[in-house]
């Protein structure tokens, strides 16, 4: 493609720019070839003409398309160039805020100066486990690529992170770190990792200080190696140290500290332990000042400090240590202040003894005080001859004191990484390691010294390496694919290395300078003058001789010489360093305990930086001074060990990136930013990507991407042939693109130009499309016009019609109108008259009639009065007479009952009485039923004759009242004055008639008024109902909110306890587990070669739980808890120190209630010899009444008894004679019956007496306690007459006579010895006692009969006697109604009827209650006694009709009925590990696939319920262990077992369901039969073994979710993100380096929608299968659904490409699809759906407009599940996928966020994918009862029995 077809109109290019490097302009006329220049438009309108150079050929940069601006990796770009990575890089971190960008191999990091929510764990834990290409740029995806590569090539790994001072290498570092140490956590409890972290502090403390452009600058390189083992474990680290800048210690520019250290330590002097370090603030001491400004905003150094001791505390660092730390920088602090006094002699000076500072740096480090005073102000020389001590001037001795300071630091420093390094050295060897060099970049200063010149000289290694490293890959991934390979010119820096670090080179020549007694830094730089004049990378400058240029790879750098060897030598006075050597403090003197004897050390500052090599190597002492190591020796060796070790791995490059030099948040200085890509050797890695082929596609991503340019008749071929031709076709140049393996290789600018292809093809067929939209639109548009037009005319003309109809039809309806009205009148008059004729005429008729029937009215009521007087007198006399009889009956009946009752005793003593007595009872008994039934029907004829008198007391009062009407009508007046009457009628009327007129002018009036007030009213009303409305509504809508409010917030708190309460649960199992491996690890290293048993392992069901122990009684049963140590030994019971405390617990109760007893025994000796006098005699007449009754009682049972079986030997010998006499079948069945009738008989017999028995004791018993006031009642009855008419009513059972007789029946019951001549049974003498006994009852009987009736009778009485009152009351109102006016009179009986009404309203109100509740209490009993009936029903129709044939011809016998099965399963102790491996450990849930879901549980339960049923709390206890512990080992060992975890969370579920559905409870029994009731636990309380079992179900729970997640995680992002379940949605854009092959997984495998929902199909059906609880189901579906939502949405909220409007509708479509399975399997109610609100929320954001305000705020009422972070992530992450889409523009984004200030959302970004839901096991009784579960014979458990 030639350059004219480039440089076309439209296109855009960069052209330079001083202030922003580049600037987009636009070609605004097409290039030919041989212009001098291009016409170009700028982006603010402006035009220009840019001058082309035709020699060289040199044309402005291309732009790259829209479509791949921000991408991902800069190497996807198909223009590369500084302008194409400068304008990426700006867009994407000012627009989308990334700040980590991809440029092939090396990940760019800018800093934001700004806080992030992207580094927490869920972040880490997103990335873990993903492709680097697969995620977009972050620190923790190299850290990934690492970890990954490491345990995959079984290589170790290194990440290089460098850049300029403030670009954010240490926190880059410090998050690679903090992600290898949380996904590669240790093994042990070691917590390495930890360790690893709080090294971080430490160092920053003693190696950060604050610069000019950074606060927390690393002042230091290190290179920290993380060891794992064979698991990826980390086990080890160890730290490497380089270039200390020690000249900070002494020395710090404006603006800038010290180390941070220093300021912590005098934030912190006022605690109590530091008061002996003499602190102040740190503007008191002169190496802390000399900066200015002391403190950092938004840093508080105190904290600070705290972190640090703790991370101290951490590593190991003993107090101790840490004091003499903090002791040694406090010295330096006041060896700083020092005050050095000058003398006379210019040469001399001295330090005054009594200065405080030197005092507390001598105390501090335990050193002489008057030696230090002498030696710092004085030197020693030593020559051959002798030793000479020489005074110092004041400047050396600030330079000696300098020097001593800054190799104090050092020292210090050294030691506490070489104690980081033993803290975090493991004994294991590493299996592999992981290296993060957090190093120093390229550094060039106004004033650059020997620190800059080791910087810069490391950095040109590095680069060296990064350069070959990146040739490397791309030979490797060139000959993968079989491309022919061609060499690729690269900068090469070599030379420049040789110039550093060759022979003679400039190191060489220091050192070689150094070792000159009178060497300078001038003769230096002239010896580099002399030896480098011409090397290409050396310089020397035009205005100076004590400076050199050095040519590096990134710029050229000017030195200054000065300095150079002083560093380089790095002096310190031998005198001083013995002096410290002799402290009394042991760690101070082993700080210099490993120097040589001379005086110098072998650290470095900057400029005498220093290499601190590893620990376990000690450093090597030099042998003289002459052959010590320089500092620059000393770097480059160390340089070379580093280069070594990065050579040996696989190194991650990460460049950090400063955006400007006021550390401004998201701020781009496209200056700062072009000279640090430079250095860095991000441009170089464009410049060789941009030499090959950059751009890179596999064919089926090219397929899809570029299909709309292929032809129809080409789609037939084969995807790779069809690329090849397309390709040929397009690009004519074979050059420009390559065909490998896998994928299409191309030049720089060949993907744009296909672009421009493919957008020119979408541009025609979108104005084809719109062409023929557009038209159809306005053929719509004519065809609806023209519609309007036609109906508007017709409408027209109808109305035109209808008006002419309209007028027509009024016309006709007024004539009909007139005639009607017209005749009205007339009708109206006729009608007048004729009503005022008929009206005169009724009153006239009227008037004759009433005053006959006055006269008539009159006359009746005489004779009524007359009537009811005479009948008065009669009845009033006959009851005189008749109560007069009634008296003297009374009276001669009672005498002749005395004397029947004497001539009744005499005979009843009688033998033949009683037998008179015994055959005429019968009699007896009929007439006294007789007697009942008459005086029943007495009572129902009095009952008749009151209700007769009601009714006639209610006609005489109607009579009465129409006679007053009579009489009221008679005094209006006579005959004669009617014609008055009627002319005053008729004046009335006249004035009636005017009093109307007036009336109805003054009702219009009113009416008005009234219609205007009710208008006023309904008015007021509306608006008075309208505000009750909206208040109401108010109220509602305020009590709703609040109720729901309170509602969330209970259900938040409610989860939150739950979840807290089961992370315990999920806790205390892992702490189990961890304890079960360990207890395993033990035995199998105590374990002899031979197996043997111990005591632990014997007891391990035993003693493996923490289970409580169970009682019959209760839990803490002493004689139980003993019996249980006993039988299990003393070993056992030693070591089972619950059991122990359970028996303390128990003795203190069991004293605790002695006590209790104790004192209330005392009580009650005390009560009751306070009332032993009061209760002899009742005690006496009471245990004597018990024991005749008692006695009585048993004879009358043992008779009976006797008896009963007498007759039925009798029948059965008789039925045995007549069986062998006639074997017919007939007989047999006749006797049969006979005997059941007969036995019948007898018990109802049997049951009868009993009765009668009782009833005669109870009655005595009453009759002796009521003696006393017995004879009071009596006297009052003798006084009262009766109205009976029984023969003996009147003879009452005097109470005297009732105790002889008790007491003769206790003399017959002590002589019934004396009866046995009657009969050999004393059966004679018995019945005559119970008879007589029955006789006496029935006497008491009728005494109750009779008591009842007078009662009835007097009630009878009141009844009549209040009827008597009202009807005086009556008559009285009568009489006073009479004296009042007819209209009172009216009133008055108005108000009696209305009062008479409402009581008799409300008496039937009460009995219609009454009526109603008896209703509600038979319907109850229908109800029970219908459910028994149909038990019973149900019941007999099981029976077979076989069996009842067999009991129809079983004999005569009593047979004993064989029981049928219990539910309950009997074993033996030695047989439970049996059970417990068949039914647990062994079991496989296919062998009980085809029984009755959870069948194991049920099993077990029938075992639990037998021990229960013998009552054997040590066999429950012994089972339950067994149970939970076997289960626990079932699920260790199939810990990734889907269906076996299913299985059994099924029957630990369905167990615990059986202990509650048969607990007892009364609230857990609601829904049992009466059958289930039968099986409930009698013995034991399992309540805690029901919570134990509760913990076991949440454990399996939550790893049945881990597991399930284990198998749906690898599927989600490729199943739902990736898959193309629509066709055609898809749009592939470039990809860079990081989608190469080398940079992938081998075996990615990807996953399909429908893979997913048939995995959930077959965890459906597994659970179901096996009998899940629907509930635990719709749990287990709500987690998993919501993983897939929150790893989907956290994917998609940390990848680019595929935030596009395609993967909305893509992702939304795939979501419906997970619904509609939701739907089909009746999950709706689960919860689920809700759980996938932020994902669907996420793809209707992509889907979205947002382009407006409107569109600002659709989006933020539509996404409320999604936080404000996620919303803005999602925006700034959306790529259009074709030119005709539209970015977000920041303002919109801006837009969103001011919308959603109001939001309190959560700070974290991702949704956790590790949060659990609380679970919650509802209760589920079982329908299945225990008697019909069938054990199969698979299970192999014949030694359980059925009971």
């Amino acid at each position: 493609m030639s350059t004219a077809q480039l440089y076309t109109k439209y296109t855009r290019v960069w052209i330079p720019d001083p202030e922003e490097v580049w600037r987009s302009a636009e070609i605004i006329k097409d290039y030919k070839e041989g212009d001098k220049s291009l016409l170009l438009k700028l982006e603010d309108e402006t035009l220009c003409e840019y001058p082309i150079d035709l020699q060289n050929n040199e044309m402005p940069f291309l732009r790259n398309p829209d479509i791949l601006v921000g991408e991902n990796d800069l190497t996807a770009l198909s223009y590369l160039h500084e302008a194409a990575v400068l304008h990426n890089l700006k867009v994407r971190f000012l627009e989308s805020n990334h700040i980590y960008t991809y440029c092939g191999i090396v990940l760019v990091a800018i800093n934001p100066y700004e806080q992030l929510p992207i580094y927490g764990q869920d972040v880490i834990w997103a990335y873990s486990g993903q492709n680097t290409g697969d995620m977009d740029p972050h620190i923790f995806a190299v850290a990934e690529e690492a970890y990954k590569q490491m345990a995959r090539d079984e290589r170790n790994q290194s990440i290089i992170v460098s850049g300029e001072s403030g670009a954010g290498k240490t926190v880059s570092a410090k998050y690679a770190m903090r992600f290898f140490a949380t996904v590669g956590g240790s093994a042990s409890e070691t917590n390495i990792e930890d360790k690893v972290l709080a090294s971080n502090p430490i160092m920053e403390a003693i190696g950060n200080a604050r610069t000019t452009v950074n606060d927390n600058s690393s002042r230091f390189g290190k290179y920290i190696q993380i060891g794992f083992d064979t698991k990826y474990h980390i086990i080890g680290a160890n730290m490497r140290t380089y270039l200390l800048e020690k000249s900070r210690v002494v020395f710090q520019a404006k603006d800038e500290r010290n180390y941070h250290i220093f300021y912590q330590l005098c934030a912190s002097a006022s605690l109590p332990e530091f008061k002996d370090l003499g602190l102040t603030c740190a503007e008191d001491f002169f190496y802390t000042s000399q900066g200015g400004d002391t403190s950092i905003d938004g840093v508080d150094d105190a904290a600070d400090f705290e972190k640090t001791r703790h991370a101290f505390t951490l590593l190991g660092v003993n107090e101790s240590h840490q004091m003499t730390i903090f002791r040694i920088i406090a010295a330096i602090l006041h060896l700083g202040n020092l005050e050095i006094q000058a003398e006379r002699d210019a040469d001399a000076c001295s330090i005054s003894s009594k200065d405080e500072h030197l005092k507390n740096f001598c105390s501090l480090l335990g050193v002489e005080h008057s030696q230090m005073q002498h030696w710092l102000c004085h030197r020693k020389l030593i020559t051959r001859a002798e030793t000479y001590v020489k005074t110092m001037s004041v400047q050396q001795v600030v330079n000696a004191r300098n020097a001593l300071a800054k190799h104090i630091y050092a020292q210090l420093f050294n030691w506490i990484v070489q104690h980081i390094n033993k803290a975090l050295h493991s004994t294991d060897k590493p299996y592999s390691f992981i290296g993060v060099l957090d190093i120093y970049g390229f550094e060039t200063f106004e004033v650059n010294s020997f620190e800059q010149f080791c910087i810069n000289y490391a950095n040109e290694k590095l680069q060296q390496q990064f350069n070959s490293h990146v040739f490397k890959l791309e030979q490797e991934e060139y000959m993968k694919e079989g491309i022919p390979w061609t060499l690729i010119d690269f900068y090469d820096n070599q030379p420049c290395i040789d110039l550093i670090e060759a022979k003679l080179g400039i190191l060489d020549l220091l050192d070689e300078e150094c070792m000159v007694p009178k060497g300078t830094d001038q003769n230096w730089t002239q010896k580099l003058y002399n030896q480098y004049a011409k090397h290409q990378h050396f310089k020397k400058p035009r205005m100076s001789s004590t400076s050199f240029i050095v040519l590096h790879f990134a710029d050229k750098v000017e030195y200054q010489s000065q300095g150079f060897l002083e560093k380089n030598r790095d002096t310190v006075y031998e005198e001083q360093i013995n002096i410290l050597k002799a402290s009394k403090y042991q760690m101070v003197a082993d700080l210099f305990n490993d120097e040589k004897d001379a005086a110098r050390t072998t650290s470095m500052g900057k400029g005498t930086a220093k290499v601190t090599v590893r620990s376990a190597i000690p450093v090597i002492k030099a042998a003289n001074k002459e052959c010590k190591k320089t500092v620059g020796h000393q770097f480059r060796n160390s340089l070379h060990l580093l280069m070594e070790t990065l050579n040996a791995t696989t190194p991650h490059y990460v460049r950090c990136i400063k955006p400007n030099d006021e550390k401004l948040a998201f701020k781009f200085d496209a200056k700062r930013a072009v000279q640090q890509l430079r250095a860095c050797g991000v441009l170089e890695t464009i410049r060789i990507s941009a030499a090959g082929f950059p751009s890179r596609w596999t064919y089926i991503e090219f397929f899809n991407r570029y299909r709309v340019l292929m032809r129809k008749r080409h789609l037939s071929k084969n995807k790779k042939q069809l690329c090849q031709t397309l390709l040929e076709e397009l690009i004519k140049d074979p050059d420009k693109f390559q065909f490998g393996c896998t994928k299409i290789f191309f030049r720089a600018g060949q993907v744009a130009y296909l672009e421009k292809l493919r957008a020119d093809k979408f541009r025609n067929a979108t104005i084809m499309i719109q062409k023929t939209v557009r038209g159809w639109l306005q053929r719509v548009k004519y065809k609806r016009l023209r519609q309007a037009a036609v109906i508007i005319q017709r409408y027209t003309r109808g109305h035109l019609a209808r008006r002419l109809a309209e007028h027509l039809r009024r016309t006709r309806a007024a004539i009909i109108f007139q005639k009607q009205y017209r005749m009205l009148r007339i009708l109206r008059a006729f009608q007048r008259v004729r009503n005022a004729t008929i009206t005169i005429q009724a009153f006239a008729r009227g008037m004759f009639v009433r005053r006959i029937y006055l006269k008539i009215l009159a006359e009746h009521k005489a004779t009524i009065l007359q009537k009811y007087v005479r009948g008065w007198l009669a009845r009033t006399h006959f009851r005189r007479v008749r109560g007069a009889t009634i008296v003297l009956q009374c009276y001669y009946r009672r005498m002749k009952a005395r004397q029947q009752l004497k001539a009744l005793k005499i005979e009843a003593r009688s033998a033949q009485h009683l037998k008179k007595l015994n055959i005429g009872m019968e009699n007896k008994v009929v007439q006294l039923q007789r007697k009942i039934d008459e005086q029943n029907k007495e009572y129902k004829l009095l009952n008749e004759q009151i209700s007769m008198l009601t009714s006639a007391h209610s006609s005489e009062v109607e009579k009465l009242k129409k006679e007053l009407v009579q009489y009221q009508q008679s005094h209006q007046g006579e005959g004669n004055q009617l014609v008055s009457l009627q002319e005053e009628m008729e004046c009335l009327r006249l004035e009636l008639e005017k009093a109307r007129g007036e009336r109805k002018v003054v009702e219009d009036s009113h009416v008005r008024e009234k219609d205007l007030l009710r208008k006023r009213i309904s008015d007021l009303e509306e608006e008075n109902t309208l505000l009750k409305q909206e208040k109401e509504e108010l109220k509602s809508r305020i009590l709703c909110q609040s109720e729901v409010e309170e509602n969330i917030q209970m259900k938040k708190e409610l989860e939150e306890e739950r979840s807290r309460y089961q992370n315990l649960v999920k806790e205390y199992s892992g702490l189990e587990q961890r304890y079960d491996n360990l207890r395993d690890e033990m035995n199998v290293i105590k374990q002899a070669p031979g197996h043997r048993r111990s005591p632990s392992t014997q007891s391990s069901l035993e003693s493996d739980s923490n289970y409580p122990s169970i009682s019959p009684s209760e839990i803490g049963d002493t004689e139980d808890v003993i019996q249980q140590v006993e039988e299990v030994g003393m070993e056992k019971a030693a070591m089972d120190m619950t059991l122990f405390l359970k028996l303390q617990k128990r003795v203190r109760e069991l004293e605790q209630e002695r006590s209790k007893l104790q004192t209330q025994l005392e009580k009650k000796e005390q009560e009751r010899k306070k009332s032993q006098v009061t209760e002899m005699k009742t005690e006496t007449t009471s245990d004597h009444e018990d024991f005749a009754y008692n006695s009585l009682k048993r004879q009358e049972l043992e008779s009976e008894n006797k008896k009963l079986k007498n007759e039925l030997n009798e029948l059965r010998k008789a039925i045995a004679d007549q069986a062998t006499q006639n074997n017919s079948s007939n007989d047999i069945q006749d006797s049969y019956n006979l005997l059941l009738n007969q036995l019948k008989s007898a018990n109802e017999e049997l049951e009868v007496r009993k009765e009668e028995v009782l009833v005669l004791r109870t009655q005595i018993m009453n009759a002796a306690q009521q003696k006393q006031s017995g004879k009071d009642m009596v006297i009052e009855r003798k006084s009262t007459p009766t109205n009976a008419s029984w023969p003996n009513s009147d003879n009452h059972i005097d109470q005297e006579d009732v105790i002889e007789a008790y007491q003769g029946m206790c003399e017959t019951n002590c002589k019934t010895e004396d009866w046995g001549y009657l009969n050999e049974d004393g059966e004679l003498g018995l019945a005559y006692q119970g008879l007589k006994q029955v006789a006496r009852l029935l006497e008491a009987q009728l005494q109750d009969e009779r008591r009842e009736h007078e009662e009835e009778v007097e009630v009878l009485r009141n009844e009549m006697n209040a009827m008597r009152e009202e009807m005086e009351k009556q008559q009285q109102t009568f009489l006073q109604t009479l004296q009042l006016s007819p209209e009172a009179q009216w009133n008055f009986g108005l108000q009696q009827e209305i009062t008479r009404l409402t009581n008799e309203n409300l008496d039937l109100k009460e009995l219609l209650e009454k009526l109603e509740k008896n209703e509600k209490k038979l319907k109850k009993q229908l109800k029970i006694y219908m459910r028994k009936v149909q038990d019973f029903e149900a019941s007999q129709a099981m029976v077979p009709e076989e069996r009842r044939q067999h009991e129809r011809k079983v004999q005569v016998a009593v047979q004993r009925k064989e029981k049928h099965f219990q539910g309950m399963l009997e074993y033996c102790k030695e047989d439970e590990p049996l059970l417990i491996r068949n039914l647990i450990t062994d079991l496989k849930p296919e062998a009980v696939s085809a029984t009755v879901p959870c069948l194991p549980a049920y099993i077990l339960y029938m075992c639990i319920r037998h021990a229960d049923y013998t009552n054997d709390s040590q066999k429950v206890h012994s089972l339950l262990t067994s149970t939970i512990n076997g289960i626990k080992k079932v699920l260790k060992k199939h810990n990734n077992d889907f269906e076996m975890t299913s299985f059994w969370l099924a029957n630990t579920c369905r167990l615990l369901h059986c202990m509650k559905q048969y607990s007892g409870d009364v609230g857990f029994m609601t829904q049992n039969t009466p059958k289930q009731n039968e099986h409930c636990l009698i013995n034991f309380d399992l309540t805690e073994y029901r919570q134990v079992l509760s913990h076991l179900s949440i454990q399996i729970y939550q790893q049945l979710i881990k597991v399930a997640e284990g198998i749906l995680q690898p599927m989600i992002v490729s199943a739902v993100l990736e898959h193309e379940s629509i066709q055609g949605l898809s749009g592939v854009k470039p990809t860079g380096y990081r989608k190469r092959s080398t940079s992938m997984a081998e075996g990615d495998t990807s996953y399909s929608l429908e893979a997913i929902i048939h995995q959930l199909n077959v965890f459906h059906g597994i659970m179901c299968a096996q009998g899940m609880d629907p509930e635990i189901m719709q749990q287990v579906f709500k987690q998993l659904f919501y993983m897939i939502s929150a790893v989907a949405l956290n994917n998609l909220l940390l990848r680019k490409d595929i935030c596009s409007w395609n993967t909305g509708l893509q992702l939304r479509f795939n979501i419906s699809q997970l619904e509609e399975w939701l739907h089909e399997k009746n999950l709706q109610q689960s919860g689920a759906a809700e759980t996938l609100k932020p994902l669907i929320q996420a793809a209707q954001l992509l889907q979205l407009k947002k382009k407006t305000s409107e569109d600002a705020k659709a989006i933020c009422s539509l996404c409320t599940s999604l936080t404000t972070q996620q919303i803005v992530k999602i925006l700034n992450l959306y790529t259009p996928l074709n030119e005709f889409e539209e970015r977000v523009t920041v303002a919109f984004i801006r837009n969103i966020q001011m919308y959603l200030q109001e939001r309190n959302d959560p700070p974290q970004l991702l949704l956790d994918c590790k949060h659990v839901f609380a679970v919650v096991f509802p209760f589920n009784p079982s329908s299945i009862t225990m008697d019909s579960i069938h054990l199969p014979a698979s299970l192999n458990l014949e030694f359980l029995n059925k009971v």
